[in-house]
């Protein structure tokens, strides 16, 4: 079970001033926890100790910034069914989500260990014209400073991960403000990070009134923001960001196209469809939302799908059979159940699914959704998917792209020409041949174009955004 409270963390201490957040489980509505809010006072305090800690954080060798994340790896692994029983209750994910979650957490701090001890520098070779002849430069990577991370509900462990362990790795102090949704997973990573040697001052996790969050976007202390939400949200703190760095990981409206001679035998593609469409609920940035089926496999695939659409098990979380949990509250659960029926009002058929019982809806499978339904045109971010054929290849390009987002896209042929053309053509962060746009490894350059954000998370990605080249010339002679 959840403790009963939880401090927040200003400059590596617990704090708990108040008990004013409360935590529910998402499956019961219960609340279950009551997390310390951080008041404007306490960001302030946060950010000063932050700028403090830059010099401190810079000069932390980098073996010992390594240590500090394998101590968390190991603390994480001893600690990986609490942590997975956070998830559960907090966000409402089924156990076996869960500990993959804890699963994924583990490897983007190994993979920060890794990168924390590589380097980064460049000889240059300067003696490009006589001018220039005795000349040679290098680079170093520096960290750009105290940075900021707002981050979302529904990864509320790696999604953290993907900004706390690539800042720890190039020496950034940081401020993060956990949805105050899902708090519960951050401040217990803070409570590890609490046990290393971190300078003073080198992390705080305050969960914070939206009236407060303004220094962690405004503040030109902060050399970088790294968000991860809607794309409302994110494209308006980049227009309040002012001079610092922007990381925007924001929605999307992922599509898979099923080429007439996909590669893969049909049950694999269902499975991997149905598992990217339903995967907690659909509640993931690159949930497969779209799919464009070669209009010569659409019946034997659509048929296929729905039969797993049905055979998911919803209920509660905390049961080990549940494969299907509740969306995150029921005001969401009810928002995408009146696309659903907006949708069929004006002519789309649902083929499974489509009813609601409080937070948890059916896994919903549709066809014939008009492509500016905002069923189709927004980010549905729930168990949700449309199904479309088509019968030429460029075709469904054009409908991929036929989108203000770009994330990832996948794509099941055998005719790698084809592939090589997706690859060239779709206007997305990236094309994921063999499987679904839900397919992700912690260690990729994972991020979108148009709607969908700027920038790239991964590890050793994020850590080029979070260190800035820093320039030696020396002239022999």
């Amino acid at each position: 079970m959840l403790a009963e409270r939880y401090p927040y963390y200003l400059a590596n201490r617990p704090r708990q001033p108040n008990a004013d957040l409360p935590v529910t489980d998402k499956y019961s509505g219960e609340v279950v926890a009551r997390v310390a809010v951080a008041d404007a006072a306490a960001v302030e305090e946060a950010i000063a100790a932050a700028v403090r800690a830059a010099g401190p954080m810079r000069k932390l060798a980098p073996y010992a910034r390594q240590e500090v994340l394998e101590h968390c790896v190991r603390r994480f692994h001893e600690r990986a069914e609490e942590l997975a029983l956070a998830l559960c209750i907090e966000a409402g994910k089924p156990l076996r989500d869960a500990r993959g979650e804890v699963t994924r957490l583990i490897e983007t701090f190994k993979a920060a260990a890794e990168e924390a001890v590589r380097g980064g520098g460049e000889l240059l070779n300067l003696e490009v014209s006589k001018r220039t002849a005795g000349y040679r430069g290098f680079t170093q990577r520096v960290p750009v400073g105290p940075v900021s991370f707002i981050t979302p509900f529904n990864f509320p462990l790696n999604l953290v991960a993907h900004k706390v362990a690539p800042a720890i790795a190039s020496g950034c102090p940081f401020v993060l403000k956990p949805s105050d949704r899902t708090p519960v997973s951050a401040l217990i990573m803070a409570e590890v990070l609490a046990e290393t040697a971190l300078p003073e001052g080198a992390f705080s996790v305050l969960p914070t009134r939206l009236e407060d969050v303004g220094p962690f976007i405004e503040d030109d202390r902060l050399k970088l923001l790294s968000f991860t939400g809607s794309e409302k949200v994110g494209w308006d703190l980049k227009a309040r960001a002012g001079r610092k760095k922007v990381v925007l990981e924001l929605g999307g409206n992922a599509a898979c196209v099923v080429d007439r001679e996909p590669g893969a035998d049909l049950d694999f593609v269902a499975d991997r469809i149905a598992q990217g469409a339903f995967f907690q609920a659909g509640q993931s940035c690159i949930s497969v939302q779209r799919v464009l089926i070669h209009e010569e496999l659409y019946g034997a695939l659509k048929d296929k799908l729905v039969d797993r659409a049905r055979a998911l098990r919803a209920g509660n979380p905390r049961d080990e059979a549940t494969t299907l949990g509740p969306m995150i509250d029921e005001p969401a659960a009810r928002r995408l159940e009146g696309w659903i029926q907006q949708a069929v009002a004006r002519g789309a058929k649902v083929l499974t699914g489509g009813g609601r019982r409080g937070a948890l809806l059916e896994a919903t499978v549709l066809e014939g959704v008009p492509s500016d339904e905002p069923l189709c045109a927004e980010e549905a971010f729930g168990p949700v998917v449309l199904l479309q054929p088509f019968r030429d290849f460029d075709e469904a390009l054009r409908l991929v792209n036929d989108s203000r987002y770009g994330l990832q896209a996948g794509l099941f042929t055998r005719d790698w020409s084809r592939a090589m053309r997706a690859w060239d053509e779709l206007e997305v962060g990236g094309v994921i041949v063999g499987d679904v746009p839900s397919f992700r490894v912690d260690t990729m350059p994972y991020g979108g174009v148009k709607g969908s954000g700027l920038g790239r998370e991964g590890v050793k990605y994020a850590m080029e955004d979070m260190t800035e080249p820093r320039l030696l010339v020396l002239r022999q002679g």
